[in-house]
């Protein structure tokens, strides 16, 4: 199967914002995976996993979130010094974006299940959404996550393990160096501040545990490289540990040794991709 070119739209949040979006088609799909990207970046960056997950039968959908890529630069009138600040609504607005684009995906797509597969940042967003609703989607993937703690999350430095005079500051990204070559010479992509652009308020609210009421059935996959500094020493076994103690019956933990923050840019990315692609079809395959 030829790779499938991106289609874009848009649409408009509740305060006016336009948002962008990717879409890679498939024909009667399995099913859709939405993703959420991370902070400092944007969806295009995972055009080769939607790739992957086309030709295994899902459809894809990835928006640039409030602040981030297209709709960012749209948002803030081209300049790009202004990246990453989410504008009108803040924290709380980019994730009802992520939300509105859910509801698009099922009116487009009835009936067919909706996988959640949010990286980093969009991990944490997914997080705090699926404690709001639990049955936005109907599998969830938590990549490059934490425990929402300030014990579990490193919220300082996390290119500290890497530090020195011939490093660029985004060595925690993956242990492929091309992976930070790509991301420094990308104008969409930038050193985030979280503190600096989502303010205090914003920055507190990225902290909380899984809540009651969580959905029995909706299956949680965490997938982590055992490098990656974000996740805090057993962190992501207390998160696998707090969805099973809220009543969730299916929580994997998957993390793969030596790699770093980004799986689906690191050294072994195949086999990342292979045992995602495994974990969706058993979860709504049939």
């Amino acid at each position: 199967m030829s790779d499938t070119a991106p289609v874009g739209f848009t649409y408009v949040d509740a305060q006016g914002v336009e948002i962008s979006v990717y879409e890679w088609a498939a024909e009667e799909p399995v099913g859709i995976v939405q993703i959420a990207h991370g902070i400092g970046e944007h969806a295009g960056r995972y055009a080769a996993f939607a790739q992957d997950l086309v030709r295994a039968g899902f459809a894809v959908y990835a928006d640039d979130h409030r602040g981030h890529g297209e709709t960012g630069r749209r948002q803030w009138g081209g300049d790009l010094a202004r990246l990453g600040r989410l504008g009108p609504g803040g924290l709380r607005a980019t994730e009802a974006a992520i939300l509105q684009l859910t509801g698009l995906i099922r009116d487009r797509h009835p009936g067919v299940p909706v996988i959640m597969f949010g990286h980093s940042w969009g991990s944490l967003m997914a997080q705090r959404l699926l404690n709001r609703h639990p049955r936005a989607w109907d599998a969830v993937v938590l990549s490059g996550s934490a425990h929402r703690s300030p014990a579990g999350m490193e919220s300082g430095k996390l290119n500290a393990g890497w530090a020195g005079p011939e490093a660029n500051g985004f060595e925690w990204l993956s242990r492929d160096p091309s992976v930070a070559e790509r991301f420094i010479a990308d104008p969409l992509c930038f050193e985030a501040d979280i503190l600096k652009l989502l303010g205090p308020a914003d920055a507190l609210r990225l902290f909380g545990t899984p809540a009651a009421g969580l959905a029995p059935d909706i299956p949680i996959h965490i997938v982590a490289g055992s490098a990656d500094p974000l996740s805090k020493r057993d962190s992501l076994r207390r998160l696998a540990d707090a969805y099973r103690r809220r009543g969730v019956r299916d929580v994997t933990l998957k993390v793969y040794p030596e790699a770093r923050h980004e799986l689906l840019n690191e050294l072994g990315r195949d086999e990342v991709v292979a045992d995602l692609v495994t974990w969706m079809l058993d979860r709504v395959g049939a």
